[in-house]
């Protein structure tokens, strides 16, 4: 069942990730020197882990607890990665070394969105199943 809409949701999730491994730019130093989360040995494997486990995710459409769980890690995650970028554009030595912040910092919270979705959509297929099986 993967035309469902929660697989959709984990799909742009997957993009997103995959996009902002190379082409969104986090920032540009005040040298025009553009910066992409490939750059940063953690950043590169919190965006990895989460394209990686939002494209798992679509995959386990049978066992729906699991796929939850796993959205909710791939939450924690981005979590992690908008606080990464924070503290990196805020703890930079003075405003001259990131002279413009890219949309590269804005794209974990479109995926926490779109995963937030995807886990709505899986509790509401939950639901139903289980109604279902009530009448049996």
């Amino acid at each position: 069942m993967i035309q469902r809409i929660q697989s959709l949701y984990l799909l742009i999730v997957v993009i997103l990730s995959s996009l902002l491994l190379s082409t969104f730019p986090l920032w540009v130093n005040e040298s025009a020197v553009v910066k992409f989360t490939s750059d940063y040995t953690l950043s590169l494997i919190g965006v990895s882990l989460s394209g990686i486990l939002a494209l798992i995710s679509i995959f386990l459409f049978k066992n729906r607890k699991f796929q939850f769980i796993l959205g909710r890690i791939n939450i924690l995650i981005n979590f992690f990665l908008i606080g990464f970028f924070v503290y990196w554009s805020l703890n930079l030595s003075g405003e001259m070394e990131v002279s413009e912040k890219g949309i590269g910092m804005f794209v974990p919270l479109v995926s926490i969105v779109f995963l937030v979705l995807a886990n709505k959509a899986i509790k509401k297929d939950e639901d139903l199943v289980k109604s279902v099986d009530r009448f049996r």
